[in-house]
């Protein structure tokens, strides 16, 4: 930890031990990514060939999301240092001295091998590995070494929130087909343009607390380049997805109007000059990033709809 991290730390302020509610340590879990995670991991449940009993699927869902949240809780533990010092993350559980760091990486330990160990013994041990490299890639890979050491962190890292409809799939058929490969890959290049807009109006947190975000190591101007560029790589794999097993009408008219509205919005994005979107406090930016998460839960909402479409 550096100095002017450990400083950052130090000087939050601190509760009594022992202060800590439910809600502290259910953060911990971050039940907003977990919300997500549980979503795509549902539909890939759901749309795979064969079907599993309510109360399996159910179980299912439910290890995978306690795996979501072990990875979120060992993330906060690494991650402390530099939470403390971004005004988005100050208030988290660990930082703002709610949750002592120890007890935040046990909760993460503990969760990930019940999670793992669970679903394996409730589904298969296909689905119970890809949870496990998941959680490993989220909490080592990511956290402890790519967030901190490259401008890339958010393209490569992106991997571990893609994981979830392979694993929900998983859990049904024991293995990884196309289709659970390209819902992957959907999540995967959805990714860094959500994130990058996001970091355009937030760029002086990354900077403050030294992450090597693409804005900070690359600039503006490179970043909106780039969202461009991914958005428009984005294109493909979710059309490809429409020619697969899962997929059908709802979903291929959904995703041509997404990814044409999405485009657009990145081409917008690539346009602007920086100080026309600092005049407008980066609303461009803002609405880009907004229906960014609409874009997933409409594409895989249409995923679900064309599955109940298949079972009437």
């Amino acid at each position: 930890m550096s100095d002017f991290t450990a400083q950052n730390v130090t000087s939050e302020p601190r509760v009594a031990e022992g202060e800590a509610g439910f809600g502290d340590y259910f953060a911990l879990l971050k039940p907003r990514v977990m919300s997500l995670v549980v979503f795509t991991a549902l539909v890939g449940l759901l749309v795979a060939p064969g079907g599993v009993s309510p109360m399996i699927g159910f179980t299912a869902i439910l290890f995978i999301a306690l795996g979501a949240g072990a990875s979120g809780a060992l993330n906060m533990w690494y991650d402390a240092d530099i939470d403390a010092v971004m005004k988005r993350t100050a208030k988290r559980p660990v930082p703002a001295g709610k949750v002592p760091a120890g007890e935040a990486l046990a909760l993460g330990l503990w969760l990930s091998a019940l999670s793992v160990a669970m679903l394996g013994l409730a589904t298969n041990w296909v689905a119970a590995g890809l949870l496990a490299f998941t959680i490993f890639f989220y909490a080592v890979v990511y956290s402890m070494w790519l967030k901190r050491a490259t401008p890339w962190n958010i393209v490569i890292g992106g991997a571990a929130g893609s994981f979830p409809p392979m694993i929900g799939w998983a859990a049904v058929t024991g293995d990884v087909s196309l289709a659970s490969v390209l819902m992957f890959g959907l999540i995967f290049m959805w990714t860094p343009p959500h994130f990058w807009a996001l970091a355009l109006f937030m760029k002086s947190d990354y900077h403050k607390a030294k992450v090597p975000m693409l804005t900070v190591t690359h600039g503006r101007k490179e970043t909106r380049k780039q969202i461009l560029i991914y958005t428009v790589l984005l294109v493909p794999v979710a059309l490809g997805l429409a020619f697969t097993s899962v997929a059908g009408p709802v979903y291929l008219a959904t995703a041509i109007v997404l990814n044409v509205i999405f485009v657009k919005g990145a081409w917008d994005i690539w346009r602007r000059e920086e100080d026309a979107a600092e005049a407008d406090n980066y609303a461009v930016e803002k609405r880009v990033f907004k229906f960014s998460l609409l874009y997933l839960f409409l594409s895989f909402g249409a995923l679900l709809i064309d599955a109940i479409w298949r079972l009437i």
